[in-house]
């Protein structure tokens, strides 16, 4: 009898270090593997119970929020995005069908209350006690009127692109429009399968060939390398030879001897060609290195959706450092250099404030529940690009390109814009991507930015510019 007693006893403690196993297992070891199936039906709950702050713009505008439901007799939340596809991109989603992307996800801690903070704190004990639990309301440097105007300016063209402004002295994001888009509120399914891919944020992940806004940052490395002044006299002819083959200016025109700022006024191949030649390719790198090119921006989203630019293999990564290039094409913004708009307006804002790379920021400031601050961002500076010196050259040369080169359309009445044309080769017949990268104002700059768009048969010039302009006059409406 009482080995049969002590048999029931080893088989009740085995079975209970079991339940124990198990349990540890399940709460400790694949707790991660848990909370990530949406089928889990603690975790829908307990998503749809918590109401997520709102993401606010700059000038007021709710661009996400949460909606009180009723599921199963429980009140519930639902987010809701009123401005549709205003900022789709760049706020993201929040569904239990989809899952979360852009700010919806990178500031999730944020939004559901559930930060370090003090806050953060008493939403622990509402979630013990039962009670709602209220997320921060986040407010962004996005300002919806100006992102409107540049949303609007490129569905109007019916052609995909990208916008964005920053200022160019705390990296905050004033603009970041992707179009097409899509309305996070009923067409996430529809988004999923079309052959446009409005999800795609193209600012952030979109890779294309920068042309000739690619110059300014061949012209820093050359000016501040001693390479050359902006005096310094070249030949100008229509074409040169580059590795065997042909280099030609655009419409093979040739300009005559001139100097490197005349160059870079106007937009002569030929002459970047040589000095690319001149620089060779470490000097070159280094100063893309500078630049952040070749590495991700190390800012608040999600980093699958914020890519690095730089120089790419067939493969599609970037090539190893020891890989041989054509340096006379990349100093042109061609070969296999892919940029997103986000870089090309980071080398913006390099030359706006002095030579300074800025860390992207999208947050203006957290609010808790009861309205007071719980963080507002400061500036991270990342690293010098230039000196100031070649920074207040570059300023001046991009002025004159508006004034008296290839930028005229990008001029503002009121303020002097400076910037730089891109026409870059898509290996399409016919078929560009036009670009235009500047600041404004030319000194003391409020705003720094990259227009981009794809496939015309325009240049950078006649499609990009016209954009910048017409949202540097929402911005300064809204500023003045």
């Amino acid at each position: 009898m009482n080995r049969r007693i002590g048999n029931l006893f080893i088989v009740l403690a085995v079975g209970l270090l079991g339940l124990i196993a198990m349990t540890t297992y399940w709460q400790v070891v694949a707790r991660s593997s848990l909370a990530a199936r949406q089928a889990n039906v603690r975790l829908v709950y307990r998503d749809l119970a918590i109401d997520r702050g709102s993401i606010v713009s700059s000038d007021g505008v709710t661009l996400a929020e949460s909606k009180p439901g009723t599921l199963d007799g429980r009140t519930v939340y639902f987010r809701h995005y009123p401005t549709g596809g205003l900022a789709a991109q760049l706020v993201g989603y929040s569904s239990l069908l989809a899952g979360r992307a852009g700010l919806e996800r990178s500031l999730d801690p944020e939004l559901t209350g559930s930060t370090g903070d003090l806050a953060g704190v008493v939403n622990s004990f509402d979630r013990l006690k039962g009670d709602t639990v209220r997320g921060d309301e986040v407010v962004l440097r996005l300002n919806a009127a100006a992102q409107k105007v540049a949303m609007d300016e490129l569905t109007k063209l019916g052609v995909r692109g990208s916008v964005v402004v920053l200022d160019p002295s705390n990296g905050g994001i004033l603009v970041m429009a992707s179009t097409p888009t899509f309305d996070p509120n009923t067409g996430l399914e529809q988004a999923l399968s079309d052959s446009g891919s409005p999800l795609l944020n193209r600012a952030t992940q979109g890779l294309y060939p920068p042309g000739s806004t690619f110059k300014v940052v061949t012209a820093a490395s050359a000016l501040d390398a001693g390479v050359v002044t902006p005096e310094t006299n070249f030949p100008g002819p229509s074409c040169i030879d580059s590795g065997g083959q042909k280099l030609c200016n655009f419409r093979d025109r040739a300009y005559g001897p001139h100097s490197f700022g005349y160059a870079l006024v106007h937009s002569i191949n030929t002459t970047f060609a040589q000095v690319g030649a001149d620089l060779g390719k470490d000097q070159l790198e280094a100063t893309m290195r500078g630049f952040g090119f070749f590495s991700r921006f190390p800012w608040d989203y999600p980093p699958e959706q914020s890519l690095p630019s730089g120089i790419f293999n067939r493969r599609g990564n970037l090539i190893d450092p020891s890989a041989p290039i054509d340096v006379p094409r990349i100093a042109i913004g061609q070969e296999r250099l892919l940029a997103t708009p986000l870089q090309m307006a980071e080398v913006a804002a390099a030359v706006a404030n002095g030579g300074q790379i800025v860390q992207p920021e999208p947050v203006q400031e957290v609010r808790a529940p009861d309205g007071s601050v719980v963080r507002r961002p400061s500036p991270v500076y990342l690293g010098r690009a230039m000196t100031t010196e070649t920074a207040a050259t570059l300023r001046e040369l991009m002025k004159q390109v508006v004034d008296d080169g290839t930028g005229g359309a990008a001029a503002v009445a009121g303020l002097d814009v400076a910037g730089k044309t891109g026409t870059a080769e898509t290996g399409t017949a016919g078929k560009n991507d036009a670009w235009f990268i500047g600041f404004a104002p030319a000194e003391a700059s409020r705003f720094a930015f990259a227009v981009l768009v794809e496939d015309v048969d325009g240049t950078g010039g006649d499609v990009a510019a016209p954009i910048a302009a017409a949202v540097l006059r929402a911005l300064t409406s809204q500023t003045t």
